[in-house]
Parts: C-alpha cells; sequence; structure tokens
C-alpha cells in the first residue's frame, strides 16, 4: 500500500548533529480491502435505497428498511466490523466502518449504522467484553439480530459533561427519561446510563415517544424508563468512560459520512449544470458557476483528508486521535452543509422541490451539524489540545 512520506525532521537549516523526532505516518488512502467492501455497500444501496423510496417512508414517520438493514449489517457483515472475531465479529478497523459510512451518507441511507454498529458497539467493547452479558450482546449486533441504540442526546459531544437524568431505584429499576435519541423507534435493546452504571434495556420496556426531526431519515425521540427493568453492563466509572470512548470514534467516523453526503452534492450538481442550458450554454460553463464549483472540490478534498485521518488516528489508537478527531469534525460539519446548499441552490427550481432528493441531503447536513458536538465545540477542543489561549 502507497503511503504518504515519513518526514525526515531536517530541513535545509538544520544541522545534521540535530536528533531526528520519530513522527508516526498517516494512511489517507483506501486499501484494496476498502475498495471492495465500498463497492459492495454502494451496489446495495443503489439497488435498494432509491430517493423515492426513502421520501416514502420518511413520509410515514418510520423511515427504517429492516430488510435493508438486514442485507447489510448480516449480509454483507458491516454491523459486527468493530467487532472482535471472537465474539462473531469481523475484526475490523475503524477505517472499514468509515468507508461504510461514506456510502451511506451518499445515500442518506435510513438505517441505525452510526448508532447502533458504532456508538453501541464501541460502548459494550468499553465494557468488560469477557462478560456473559456484555459478550452475547455484541454477538447479538455482530450477527444483525439486534439493534441497540445508547440512550443518550444525539447531540451530546465528546468532552461533554453527560447526562444524569436516569436513576436506579434499586436492584436495576430504572427511572428517568433522555430526550433526542436517535433511531430508538428502531431499537430492539437500549443503552441506559444510571447513576448505578450502564444497564441493558428492553426497548419494550421503555416508552419511546417519536419526536418532529429535521433530518428524516434519522428519527429522533424521547425515551421514558417508569420502573423499567435493566441488566447492568458496568459500574459508573467504566460505563462513564466507556461512553467517552464511543462519542470520539462517533465523532470521528460521522466525518466520513459528511465526507459521503458533500461527495454526492457535488457530483450530482455538476452533472446538472453540465447538461441544464441558458441562452444556449451550458450553465456550468459560465465563470460565476465555474468557481462556486472549484471552490467545493477543493473543500471536499480537504474533507477527504481530515475524515481519513480521524478514521486511521482511531484505528491505529494513536495518541493524538481527540485533536484528529475535533479538526475532522469542526471542518468536514461544515463542508457537508455548503455542498447541499449549493446542490439545492445550483439545480435551481427543481432543487427546491419535494420530488428531487437535494433537501433529504440538506437536512441530514444540518442534522449532522449538531450531532456528536457543534463544529464550534469541536474548535474549543481543538483550541484546548494545542494549548490556544481563548480571546
Amino acid at each position: 500500500m502507497t503511503k504518504l512520506p515519513e518526514p525526515t525532521g531536517l530541513t535545509e537549516s538544520t544541522e545534521a548533529t540535530e536528533p531526528t523526532v520519530p513522527s508516526a505516518t498517516l494512511d489517507l488512502l483506501y486499501s484494496e480491502t476498502e475498495e471492495e467492501l465500498r463497492s459492495a455497500v454502494r451496489s446495495l444501496l443503489v439497488d435498494r435505497c432509491d430517493p423515492a423510496g426513502i421520501l416514502a417512508r420518511a413520509e410515514t414517520g418510520r423511515p427504517h428498511d429492516p430488510a435493508l438493514w438486514g442485507t447489510l449489517a448480516a449480509g454483507i457483515g458491516t454491523a459486527g466490523l468493530l467487532v472482535p472475531e471472537k465474539l462473531g465479529g469481523q475484526g475490523a478497523s475503524h477505517r472499514e466502518a468509515a468507508v461504510v459510512l461514506e456510502e451511506l451518507g451518499r445515500a442518506v441511507a435510513p438505517v441505525p449504522y452510526l448508532t447502533s454498529a458504532v456508538l453501541a458497539t464501541e460502548i459494550l467493547l468499553g465494557c468488560d467484553p469477557g462478560t456473559d452479558e456484555v459478550g452475547a450482546l455484541l454477538r447479538e449486533l455482530a450477527a444483525g439480530r439486534q439493534i441497540c441504540v445508547p440512550a443518550v442526546p444525539l447531540t451530546l459531544a465528546p468532552g461533554a459533561p453527560l447526562p444524569a437524568a436516569v436513576r436506579d431505584s434499586g436492584g436495576g429499576v430504572l427511572t428517568g427519561a433522555v430526550t433526542s435519541v436517535a433511531d430508538a423507534v428502531a431499537a430492539d435493546v437500549l443503552l441506559v446510563l444510571a447513576d448505578t452504571g450502564l444497564y441493558a434495556v428492553p426497548a419494550a420496556s421503555a416508552a419511546v415517544a417519536a419526536l418532529v426531526p429535521l433530518d428524516l431519515t434519522r428519527p429522533l425521540a424521547t425515551v421514558t424508563l417508569d420502573a423499567a427493568a435493566g441488566t447492568r453492563l458496568a459500574d459508573p466509572a467504566t460505563a462513564r468512560a466507556a461512553i467517552a470512548g464511543a462519542l470520539l470514534c462517533g465523532a470521528g467516523l460521522l466525518a466520513s459520512e459528511q465526507l459521503g453526503l458533500a461527495e454526492w452534492c457535488l457530483t450530482e450538481t455538476v452533472g446538472h449544470v453540465r447538461g441544464r442550458h441558458q441562452f444556449n450554454r451550458p450553465v456550468g460553463s459560465f465563470q460565476a458557476v465555474k468557481h462556486r464549483l472549484a471552490q467545493l472540490w477543493l473543500d471536499v478534498a480537504s474533507a477527504r483528508a481530515a475524515a481519513r485521518a480521524a478514521a486511521d488516528a482511531l484505528a491505529t489508537g494513536a495518541a493524538d486521535a481527540p485533536l484528529t478527531v475535533a479538526v475532522a469534525q469542526a471542518y468536514c460539519s461544515g463542508v457537508a452543509v455548503r455542498a447541499a446548499e449549493e446542490c439545492v441552490q445550483l439545480h435551481g427550481g427543481i432543487g427546491m422541490t419535494w420530488e428531487h432528493p437535494a433537501h433529504l441531503y440538506l437536512k441530514r447536513a444540518k442534522a449532522d451539524s449538531l450531532a456528536l458536538g457543534t463544529a464550534g465545540h469541536h474548535r474549543a477542543l481543538v483550541a484546548d489540545f494545542a494549548e490556544l489561549p481563548t480571546p
């Protein structure tokens, strides 16, 4: 695999007697295995996840397609990418999961991959996978037989205080409410953080009230527990550490979803302005349009570098992973929104209609810009990591 050249640590003005500082090499390129995975996921989504079908399901308030999720999670095996092989998973890394999220972003696919296969899986791996309860749940998730969703607000960001909305009245009997929980309407199991630790609660034991989300493809709900029985998975300290790690991982991989979304918007917009004519000329031949799309191409190229760097840092357990993730989210969030806005505007009148999928991408981009921390939150993290003083 071709990799970026490793810095030598020397410049023309540096004396040869000075020691060379070793530097880890980021691998931003896609491996053959990752490209094969991309091809399989893209082929599935092209066949089974067309915009008309997404809109039809979104109008019902339950956008998830169980058949599509079954094929994606179990047929291709993407649900278990982050799960070790000994627990029935694929034993892959965050790089492969990032490729899946890129393709899901390109299709604005209404599947609970980010919440179940990434966030919930990372939380469980942060507990003790050797225990019967955690190990069994990971096997179910890896096989695609169950959907597990963390009962935390989608807007909860890495580094932010964790909520303490659920209380244990004794023996794992939980009471409390959490709002803005993504994909709760499709969950079989909820991971609930209570004052006494982390609990697995059957979704049927909770009251799940669907909200009206901006992003119709990723539904939100308020989860209310009224003396619901849960199975304890971890003590409070372990649970909070596991959730903090999962939020970091989720934010880093969300950048890949935003990258895929931006790439689709750019590709579709370029195709449209090439074919659309005004004054007997393609719209794309006008200089103002050229400049806007050229700038967007540069933004997307930079977003790809940032997202790939975050995925590679998470996969290798790099010490600077929190900084790399914060940089990726601070940048990719804005690029996805700009790409979707340009897509709507440069499509003209058709871009404003319900029938055209551009609005799905704009809504997903805007919702993603709030998910797992705003760009402003991540910029503040970058400043903290770099020890930059506030104004």
